[in-house]
């Protein structure tokens, strides 16, 4: 999860030389601007800034897709930082693999993204303290209505291939909402990966999942793991009950917040395994 302990654990990595080391391109390549690879037979793509009509208002969302043909749509929760530069390009670069690409802002209910300015982080409790009401406002109940109103707009672009399931990825508080979104409109969402997410396995979640006709990739930090060891097993037995295939793994060596590559603990190694198991998710299950 987000807060104060997890930022704890971030400063504890920051200080520590040996465990930047340790991980490779890490903060230093993030310092630079990191580009993330494309495939190597990526598709040219095209984005677009949208807006999308929700029962609570309007949401800022950014949309891309390969520039010809019908794909596959996928909706993007970011995580607790919003939508901005960084998952853009993650956007970019799922689009040029194949599919069509719906990226929000979850928080459009009381900021337009991006809200970061230059140097600013989660870690930081001025920001964090920003970023509660916000946060406050997302509900299960309004995740649930949003998830429906952004599948629903997906459906409607024609660069969605509708004869296809629809994909959903989260990290962070972006977790459970993928699962809301799986239960919700589980006729038409049939992939869901999440990456560093947190609470996942509450009672509440784990009832969802009888709900849901989706796969799922469930990539774990490995200190998130050592925080609560049970939830990966709370999580696999409740996918293997509903008879749904599911990954659960715990990535080694890892902090909360691994995957974005514009994170202070961004893992490349780990952040490009992932990214494998990502596209192997979605061409099996897509």
């Amino acid at each position: 999860m987000c807060d104060e302990l997890t930022a704890a654990d971030n400063e504890r990595f920051l200080g520590d030389a040996m465990s930047r080391r340790s991980f490779g391109m890490g903060t230093a390549a993030v310092g630079v601007g990191l580009v993330l690879p494309s495939c190597a037979d990526a598709k040219p793509v095209k984005g677009r800034d949208v807006t999308i009509a929700t029962p609570d208002g309007t949401a800022d969302a950014y949309f891309v897709a390969p520039a010809t043909g019908t794909h596959p749509g996928v909706l993007v929760w970011p995580d607790i930082m919003g939508l901005r530069p960084a998952f853009r390009q993650m956007a970019d670069r799922l689009a040029g693999a194949g599919y069509a690409v719906l990226t929000v802002n979850q928080f459009y209910r009381g900021t337009k993204a991006p809200f970061l300015k230059p140097g600013e982080s989660y870690d930081q409790p001025e920001v964090r303290a920003r970023i509660t009401p916000w946060r406050e406002a997302l509900t299960p109940a309004a995740t649930t209505s949003d998830a429906k109103a952004f599948v629903a707009w997906l459906d409607a672009q024609a660069e969605v291939d509708r004869k296809r399931g629809i994909g959903s990825t989260g990290y962070c508080m972006g977790g459970p909402m993928v699962m809301l979104t799986a239960a919700a409109v589980p006729g038409r969402v049939r992939a869901g990966a999440t990456f560093h997410g947190g609470g996942m396995a509450t009672d509440e979640m784990l009832a969802l999942i009888p709900q849901m006709k989706a796969h799922f990739l469930i990539a774990i930090a490995e200190n998130d793991d050592a925080r609560a060891p049970g939830d990966k097993d709370k999580l696999r037995a409740a996918f293997a009950a509903a008879k749904l295939p599911a990954e659960i793994e715990v990535y080694p060596g890892t902090l909360h917040g691994w995957c974005p590559p514009d994170s202070r603990v961004y893992n490349h190694d780990q952040a490009e395994r992932a990214w494998g198991r990502l596209l192997h998710l979605f061409e099996t299950a897509l």
